[in-house]
C-alpha cells in the first residue's frame, strides 16, 4: 500500500471522534453512503462492477480503522437503470436510509434524474459513472464528478480519426438523455474541425432493436461510426453490422462497459476503438492500479481489476481522501469544501483538480482498441484544450 494512503488513514485514526446527531448519516461509530445503480437489467455489469470497487476500498478502510474512527457503510438499492426507479430509490435512500452522501450512480438518464433531489435536499452526490454536461456545466454545488466527460472523450475520438484523414461520420445511438449527450459531444467535436455529422439512428434504452438504426447509417458512405450504449445493445449492432456488411470503422465510449463487450464480442470486436476514463487496469506504471488490484484481490477475491471496477476504487479513494480531510467533525458542507480543496490532489499517481467553478476533477481520455480479442492501448497525437 503506499504511503500516501497510509499517512492519511493514521491521521484519521489518531484524530478524536466527535457526535454529530444533527447531520444524518455521521454518527459516532459509522458514516452511511448510498448508492443507487443497475445491479440488474442490461447495464447491471456496470453497477455491480462500481460496486465491487467501491465495496472493497471501503472495507479495506473500515479494516484499518475507518474513517476518523468511524466504519463506512455503504447501502446499495438498484434502479433497474430506469430513472423513475433511480428517483424512488434515491428519496428512500435520503428519507428513510438516512445517508450522509450518495455515491457511484451508473448512467446519464438516471442521475440526471436525481439533480433536482440533491440540489433541493442539499445532498452530495459523488463519483458518478456518467460524462454528462448536464452534471458538469452549469456547476451543481452537491455534484462531484472525477471522470472525463462524454465531450472530453468524443473530441478524443473525432481527434483520432480525423488527424488520418476521417471526415465522414455517422453516431448510433440510445435515444435518452445519455445517447443525447454523446451525439451531442461528437457534433460539437466535428464542428470545432469544420466537419458536420453525415448520418444518425436511434434506439431504445433497454432494447437490442438496433436494425433501424443500422438502416439509417447503412449506405451513407460512412467511415466511422460512434456507438452509444451499454454493451449489449452496441454487442447487438456489432454482429448487425458486421452481417449488413457496413464498411465503416466502429467506436464508442467509455460508458459501453468495455469488459462486458468484450466478453460478448471477443474476436468479433476486433477493430473496435473504445475512449476510457482510466488507465488500463493492466498497466502497473500507477500504484493507484497496484493499490486497486491489491484490494479488489483482498476483499472481493472473485473479481478482476477491470476498466469499471477501477473507476470505482478511484472513486472511492477519492471520497475517503475527502473524508480524511473534512476532519472529525464531518459535516455535508465541509464534505464539499474538501473537495473543492483538491488541486492536483495525488491520488496514487493520477492527479485531481476541483474547484468551486470546476466540479470535474480529471479530463484525461485513454484511447484503446480491441486485437485479437484483447484490449491494447492506442497511440494519439496531442489534442488542442
Amino acid at each position: 500500500m503506499g504511503s500516501w494512503l497510509g499517512c492519511c488513514l493514521l491521521a484519521g485514526i489518531l484524530v478524536a471522534t466527535a457526535s454529530h446527531a444533527g447531520e444524518p448519516g455521521v454518527s459516532d461509530t459509522q458514516i452511511r453512503l448510498g448508492m443507487v445503480n443497475a445491479q440488474s437489467g442490461a447495464a447491471s455489469g456496470l453497477g455491480r462492477s462500481m460496486l465491487e470497487g467501491a465495496t472493497a476500498v471501503f472495507e479495506d478502510v473500515n479494516h484499518r480503522g475507518g474513517v476518523h474512527g468511524r466504519r463506512i457503510e455503504l447501502v446499495v438499492a438498484d434502479d433497474g437503470y430506469d430513472p423513475d426507479r433511480a428517483v424512488d430509490q434515491t428519496l428512500k435512500m435520503i428519507e428513510q436510509e438516512q445517508v450522509f452522501s450518495l455515491f457511484g450512480y451508473v448512467g446519464t438518464p438516471t442521475t440526471n434524474a436525481v439533480i433536482p433531489i440533491v440540489q433541493e435536499m442539499k445532498v452530495p452526490l459523488v463519483g458518478a459513472f456518467t460524462g454528462a454536461m448536464a452534471l458538469r456545466q452549469p456547476v451543481v454545488r452537491e455534484i462531484i464528478n472525477f471522470r472525463a466527460s462524454y465531450d472530453d472523450e468524443t473530441d478524443a475520438l473525432v481527434h483520432y480519426f480525423v488527424s488520418r484523414g476521417v471526415k465522414r461520420f455517422g453516431v448510433m445511438y440510445q435515444d435518452d438523455g445519455f445517447g443525447q449527450a454523446v451525439l451531442g459531444g461528437t457534433e460539437r467535436a466535428l464542428q470545432r474541425r469544420s466537419l458536420a455529422l453525415v448520418a444518425k439512428g436511434s434506439f431504445q434504452r433497454g432494447t437490442t432493436a438496433v436494425k433501424a438504426a443500422l438502416a439509417a447509417l447503412i449506405g451513407k458512405q460512412l467511415e466511422v461510426v460512434v456507438m452509444v450504449g451499454p454493451y449489449t445493445p452496441v454487442a447487438a449492432f456489432v454482429r448487425e453490422a458486421n452481417q449488413a456488411g457496413l464498411n465503416a470503422r466502429l467506436a464508442t465510449v467509455s460508458f459501453v462497459g468495455t469488459d462486458s463487450l468484450l466478453q460478448l464480442l471477443g474476436t468479433e470486436g476486433n477493430g473496435i476503438l473504445i475512449s476510457q476514463v482510466v488507465p488500463l487496469p493492466d498497466d502497473r506504471t500507477l500504484p493507484i492500479a497496484d493499490d486497486c488490484a491489491a484490494v479488489l484481490a483482498k476483499q472481493v477475491p472473485d473479481a478482476r481489476l477491470s476498466f469499471v471496477n477501477f473507476e470505482g476504487c478511484i472513486a472511492a479513494r477519492a471520497m475517503v481522501a475527502a473524508l480524511l480531510q473534512a476532519g472529525a467533525g464531518l459535516t455535508r458542507e465541509r464534505l464539499l469544501q474538501s473537495f473543492e480543496a483538491f488541486d492536483r490532489f495525488d491520488i496514487g499517481g493520477l492527479q485531481l483538480t476541483l474547484r468551486p467553478d470546476n466540479h470535474q476533477a480529471s479530463t484525461a481520455v485513454f484511447l484503446t482498441r480491441i486485437v485479437d480479442g484483447k484490449i491494447v492501448p492506442v497511440g494519439v497525437a496531442p489534442r488542442d484544450k
